[in-house]
Order: C-alpha cells, then structure tokens, then sequence
C-alpha cells in the first residue's frame, strides 16, 4: 500500500505545485532498497518518483516523532502524514494502521482549507470542498468588519453559524 501512495503523491505533483507544497517521505528502509523500490513504483504505477524518499534505517527519527502505529511491529513503514507550515510548525498529523491507504482528497482539502483560514477569518464545515461555503468565525462580531471582509453577504444559520461564498472566489 506504501507504493501506491508513493505513487499517487507524485501523481499530485502538479496539484501540490499549485498550493506551494512540498513532499517529502520517511522510509525505515536503507538508501540502498529506496533505488529498487522507487523503480517499482515507477512501473507498478505508471509514474515518476519526484520528490525525496528519507532514509531512516536506524528509525531514530520514526522513533524519535513517534511515527510508527502503536500497534504495528517496528519493521512496518512509517504510518503518520504531517502538514507543516511555512513557518515550520506543525498542522495536522495523521497516523494511519499498517492496512488503511492514505485519502489524498482529504489530505488536499485540509492544505486547501489551511490556506484558506490562514487568510480569512472563516473556518471550513464539514465535508467542505474547495468553491463551497464557509463559516465565519464566531469571534468575528462587528458588523461593519463583516461587512467588509464578506461582501458577498452571510447567512445566518444560528447566531454562532454563519455562511458566506468562499471569500477568495
């Protein structure tokens, strides 16, 4: 299951490229397996491995980040997915068992939704996709700023529940 999210992340090459994102992977396996492992998932997936695969046989840094499932074996891969920031600092961690693939569209929608929300005063509902409505933040109470921020309008669901056009569409 490790080769084909391999191979679906360089698949989204052009996907993460529109977001400003950057992959990168951490294997417990040795540089040296990386080579003929890469080269299966090139053809196992029809694709090109284009972003860096770490090597962490001594699995300091998996054990270090806690990055292998608590209930798998140490000889399994490394389970977790980190979203880190621009400014370095961690924004979703996921930890996947050994059995379960990664959902990229939900990984995508969490980059599209940070990046949203690090810009607007709104957060993202349930399910949201990119282009949907947005919640504007509860803290936001000024009318005027409101206003100002969503001139598309709001609707009110419940004082604390108001939607509004995505504000950068």
């Amino acid at each position: 299951m490790c080769t084909t999210e391999l191979g679906f992340t360089a698949k989204l090459k052009d996907e993460f490229s529109k977001r400003g994102v950057k992959a990168i992977a951490l294997s417990v396996d040795p540089v040296d397996s990386h080579h003929k492992w890469i080269e299966d998932i090139n053809e196992t997936q029809n694709t090109v491995v284009n972003f860096p695969i770490l090597a962490d046989a001594d699995r300091k840094v998996s054990d270090l980040y806690d990055l292998i499932h608590p209930n798998a074996n140490d000889t399994l891969t490394v389970r977790s997915l980190f979203v880190i920031d621009p400014n370095k600092k961690v924004r979703l961690t996921i930890t996947y068992p050994a059995s379960t693939g990664r959902n990229f569209n939900e990984i995508l929608c969490v980059i599209d939704s940070l990046q949203l929300t690090d810009n607007y005063k709104v957060a993202t509902p349930a399910n949201w996709q990119d282009g949907e409505e947005v919640v504007i933040v509860p803290s936001l109470k000024d009318e005027d700023e409101i206003k100002k921020r969503f001139p598309k309008g709001y609707r009110a669901v419940k004082p604390y529940l108001r939607l509004t056009p995505q504000p950068n569409r």
